[in-house]
Formats: C-alpha cells, sequence, structure tokens
C-alpha cells in the first residue's frame, strides 16, 4: 500500500516518479496480496505497463523521452540551487547512469 501511495502522489507531482512505485507496489502484492495484485494487472492504465514490464523488461518509448526530458529539466533547475558541487554532480552522475540504463531497456513489442 506504501508503494502504491507513493505512485498516486507521484502521479500529481512533479518530482516524484510515478511508474517504479507502482511497480513495486505490483511485486509486493504478488508476494502477499493476490487481489491487490490481480487489479493492478487489470487496471486500464497502469495494467499494459506492468504486463510488458514482467515479460520483456520493456518500457515504451514516450515515457523513455519523458523521463530523459525531465532529468534534464531537474538537472537544469539543480545548477541554480545553492547545494554542494559534490551533490549536484552525484545527482548528475545519477542522471547519467538512469538515463543510459532507461534508453537501453527495450520498446514494447509492437503487436500488444
Amino acid at each position: 500500500m506504501l508503494f502504491l501511495a507513493l505512485g498516486v502522489i507521484g502521479a500529481v507531482l512533479p518530482v516524484m516518479p510515478t511508474v517504479p512505485f507502482v511497480l513495486a507496489a505490483a511485486w509486493a502484492a504478488g508476494k502477499g496480496w493476490p487481489a491487490l495484485e490481480a487489479h493492478l494487472l487489470s487496471h486500464p492504465t497502469f495494467g499494459q505497463p506492468i504486463r510488458h514490464w514482467r515479460e520483456h523488461g520493456a518500457v515504451p518509448r514516450k515515457a523513455k523521452w519523458l523521463a530523459c526530458f525531465m532529468m534534464s529539466c531537474s538537472a537544469v533547475m539543480l545548477w541554480f540551487l545553492p547545494i554542494p558541487d559534490w551533490l549536484r554532480w552525484g545527482v548528475y552522475g545519477t542522471f547519467v547512469v538512469v538515463g543510459l540504463w532507461l534508453c537501453m531497456r527495450p520498446a514494447p513489442p509492437s503487436h500488444v
């Protein structure tokens, strides 16, 4: 329920991700709450991306572009904040690693 609540918060707050929390909620539900897992898998918005992730490790191209764009926007905003350089560059490094990993994920099959 915590992961699902964080996912809902992420749907309305631009600084919080949604998908990782919904995926974590589906994983946790599969371990102890099968009814919630079934609900998430049949959900009209989240069901198909969860199934694509589970079956293929796939992320839609639109989600990749949006995630990379948002990380770039965050990097620009971070440049203007009065924080230590080591923290700023640590976050930039994290953005690069996550962006590369994300872009290397396959796209969902087109026939689905």
